[in-house]
């Protein structure tokens, strides 16, 4: 009997092993399973961050087009004072070498010891 009870619990402890394996695999799978899902979920975020650094990429081209575009802006409009201060000189200049000469001094008219306003008329009879 001693034969049939080791083989009885040989089997059950080969019955037992069997369970435990199955246990492991079955642990093991769960693992992989709650890995597999934690990588995706950090893939997802690795591509979701290369979208927004590409994102800030295209911003901060635009932005920098922007300044670009600014410090010409800047450089023309300081360019167009100096040609309106030119101008200005210019005009100035001009208008000093166009203007008419100045009216011919009118001899103003005297007083007499009388009073009388001389010097107004002439007399042209004779």
């Amino acid at each position: 009997m001693i034969a049939g009870a080791q083989g009885a619990s040989s089997a059950a402890w080969g019955q037992l092993q069997m369970q435990q394996a199955q246990r492991n695999a079955d642990q093991a799978e769960q693992r992989a399973r709650a890995l597999q899902s934690q990588a995706q979920a950090a893939q997802q975020e690795a591509d979701q961050a290369q979208n927004n650094a590409r994102e800030l990429q295209g911003s901060s081209s635009a932005a920098r087009n922007d300044a670009d575009s600014a410090r010409r802006n800047v450089t023309t409009m300081q360019s167009l004072g100096q040609v309106n201060a030119g101008l200005s000189e210019l005009r100035t200049q001009i208008a000093e070498v166009v203007a008419p000469p100045p009216a011919p001094a009118v001899t103003p008219a005297f007083t007499n010891a009388e009073g009388q306003v001389t010097g107004t008329r002439i007399n042209v009879t004779a």
